[in-house]
């Protein structure tokens, strides 16, 4: 041990009460507005299905339609890691995991469509597609056919359908009472919102809601669809979307990029709207930096090119679907939107081997960061926060087991929950 140093300072404590007293507002708005990720499971994926077409069997059609599909246009692990250019460590773990995927939950998140999948109908038949819905929704629950998150979305607050947008929601929401309450799985969506008021205008509805039926202030939550190129700008040149974030109070869970509204809106010929053009880029990254520590998760959106049709056009499709997923991912936004039941092996496919590749390179960081043992990297703590939450997402989606995690990293999974959290405080790392 070397010299003891002397430590001596300058300013009095009451200096330092002081400086505290004046950010105290500050720091109450700091968590207010940016309470990090929940720490709940993001599905990989939202399944649109109109409400006229949604019925008891739809999930397991989707998953027997991609298998199908398999079946047909790559029946085995070789063939299909060569479509899609997985590499051949990969092809078999990938393709089994897929596979298995679509037989037991082929569908994490699926929206009963009353918007631009349903379109307009008379009242009466829409009243009754939207209380069938409820009863089909609370039967998948009780009976376990269910996705992880299922919901609707309803028409948007704009003049000409916000009645009929209020009084589906209000339908629906009723029969989910009348037939045993909300599942926990519960999403709402939010289309085509161009203003902050017209969030605030669906919290006004759901607190109504909420309070006719004696349920805890803030029970639902809703997403908010980016569709509109006055979301991403409002006229005086601020970021609406920042403040459809702050309008929600707390409610907003997700903000989903709207691919084809939101290029036609800004003028994009049709044959370019995609996921990948530099409009729909712009508004994501806008989107993103808006909800980052809000706790509101961002999706990218869709491709209407179905894989339909002879063996090299379902390829050409499939290759277009994965490669947009995967740019996708690497960007940070970790669900989409899928149109068609073949585009399930490709959404899988993609999730599956950016984890799978990523696992052990992740997990060797991790743990050196844990055993502050030396290396090429120098990690710090939002690193290893990234990594366990990239890690984390893989376990909820299938891509890798919670044991191999273990296995490479010494972690268990409470301990890779601390890490991802904002709010974990003193870490106390534990073996498996």
């Amino acid at each position: 041990m070397g010299q003891q140093e002397k430590v001596a300072t300058s300013l009095a404590g009451a200096v330092s009460e002081e400086i505290s007293a004046s950010l105290t507002a500050v720091d109450a708005e700091l968590t207010r507005r940016y309470p990090g990720d929940p720490g709940t499971r993001q599905p990989v994926h939202t399944v649109y299905v109109p409400g006229d077409v949604f019925e008891p069997g739809t999930l397991r059609s989707w998953g027997d339609q991609a298998l199908a599909a398999l079946d047909e246009h790559a029946p085995d692990a070789a063939s299909f890691a060569a479509v899609l250019g997985i590499p051949e460590e990969l092809a078999g773990p990938v393709h089994d995991r897929v596979r298995a995927k679509l037989e037991r939950e082929p569908v994490e998140d699926l929206r009963i469509d009353f918007e631009d999948g349903y379109g307009p109908r008379r009242d009466a038949e829409e009243d009754e597609a939207a209380a069938r819905a409820a009863r089909l929704v609370s039967e998948a629950y009780a009976n376990g056919t269910a996705a992880p998150y299922m919901g609707i979305r309803m028409k948007c607050m704009e003049a000409g359908v916000r009645d009929r947008g209020i009084r589906t929601t209000d339908v629906f929401l009723t029969g989910l009472m009348a037939a045993g309450g909300l599942p926990e799985g519960l999403v709402l969506t939010l289309p085509k919102v161009t203003y902050p008021e017209q969030v605030t205008a669906f919290v006004q509805l759901l607190e109504a809601f909420e309070k006719a039926h004696g349920l805890d202030a803030g029970r639902m939550g809703f997403e908010i669809q980016i569709e509109t190129s006055q979301s991403i700008l409002a006229a005086d040149g601020t970021a609406a979307v920042a403040r459809m974030i702050d309008a929600a109070q707390g409610r907003a869970t997700g903000l989903h990029y709207g691919t084809f509204d939101y290029s036609a809106c800004v003028g994009v010929s049709a044959a370019y709207q995609a996921s990948d053009h530099p409009a729909a880029d712009h508004a994501k990254a806008v989107m993103q930096v808006a909800a980052a520590g809000t706790g509101v998760r961002v999706s990218d959106g869709s491709t209407n090119v179905l894989p339909v049709g002879p063996t090299a056009q379902v390829h050409e499709a499939w290759r277009l679907h994965y490669g947009l997923t995967r740019r996708a991912l690497a960007r940070a936004y970790y669900q989409g939107w899928d149109m068609h039941p073949g585009h399930l092996p490709t959404r899988y496919a993609a999730v599956y081997a950016f984890y799978r590749e990523g696992l052990e390179p992740a997990a060797a960081r991790l743990a050196a960061y844990v055993a502050k043992a030396g290396g090429d990297v120098m990690d710090e703590p939002a690193t290893a926060k990234a990594l366990s939450g990239y890690l984390l997402r893989g376990i909820d989606c299938g891509a890798l087991d919670t044991a191999e995690v273990a296995r490479l990293t010494g972690l268990t999974r409470a301990d890779l929950d601390a890490f991802a959290s904002p709010r974990r405080g003193d870490l106390t790392v534990t073996a498996p």
